[in-house]
């Protein structure tokens, strides 16, 4: 079997202090990947260190804000002196602030989805993939090729009740994928977006088990997935298995489809 060639490359990780970004990060470092997690959540560093080290590669946690670009420069800018280059970049964290665009009850407006709302998913969902895009990509074409991975969502693809600002940030990073494939091909780097559908990560499994059984309901594989399906879907992404793959979505939902 073709080897992963992962084994020293340099990887970001956003939003890697817990759930599908963690998952990610540690089976990076299974196949012995010099592994950067990123997050605003700074009393996970010396666990995700420890987890990258144990795991067979060698962890290195940030706190970084990707919605500002200054952390983010600095983030890469350590990444750089410490590693020499960065290889992969996972653009994983992401929030939500679900609420319709405009709730009408009895004849009168009585809640809308607000600006704050709206600019914080923004923010860190699309302004955080832009912001960590670009500052990495110079070094990957002074390397000589590189690997983007952005998290999209099948809400990306197919739409979702209350979720309009989240919906769009997701299906803005398919097109940006598609975009940077088309522009960063000739440096040798590949971009690709990963949509995963209801996925059991900690924050999910804390829901009532009324919402997660409808999860599971809307699944055809009648189960939820788990973070590590997605990073198994990352990880091959990056790897040199899928070196002429670029511009593609791959969904990793279960079969879940439009209108289901």
């Amino acid at each position: 079997m073709r080897e992963t060639g992962l084994k020293n490359k340099v990887v970001i990780v956003t939003g890697a202090a817990a759930g599908i970004g963690r998952a990610t990060a540690r089976r990076f470092a299974e196949e012995g990947a010099r592994v950067a997690g990123w997050d605003v959540k700074e009393d996970a560093a010396a666990a995700f260190v420890h987890e990258m080290n144990a795991a067979g590669g060698e962890g290195l946690f940030q706190a970084v804000d990707v919605t500002h670009a200054k952390s983010v420069q600095d983030g890469v800018q350590q990444v750089v002196s410490r590693w020499g280059t960065a290889s992969v970049l996972v653009n994983n964290a992401g929030i939500l602030r679900d609420a319709q665009l405009i709730r009408y009850k009895d004849g009168a407006v009585a809640g809308m989805m607000s600006d704050e709302a709206f600019d914080a998913v923004v923010g860190v969902n699309l302004r955080g993939v832009f912001l960590c895009t670009r500052t990495v990509v110079p070094h990957m074409i002074e390397a000589g090729g590189g690997v983007i991975l952005n998290a999209s969502s099948v809400v990306g693809l197919y739409g979702n009740f209350g979720q309009t600002n989240y919906v769009a940030t997701k299906a803005g990073v398919i097109a940006m994928a598609r975009t940077w494939a088309r522009e960063l091909g000739k440096y040798n780097i590949r971009v690709n977006a990963v949509a995963p559908g209801f996925i059991a990560t900690e924050m999910v499994k804390g829901m009532p088990e009324k919402v997660l059984q409808s999860m599971r309901d809307h699944t055809p594989m009648g189960r939820m997935g788990e973070p590590n399906d997605i990073a198994e879907a990352y990880v091959w992404l990056a790897s040199d298995r899928a070196s002429f793959v670029s511009g593609a979505v791959i969904s990793v939902d279960g079969g879940i489809v439009t209108g289901t």
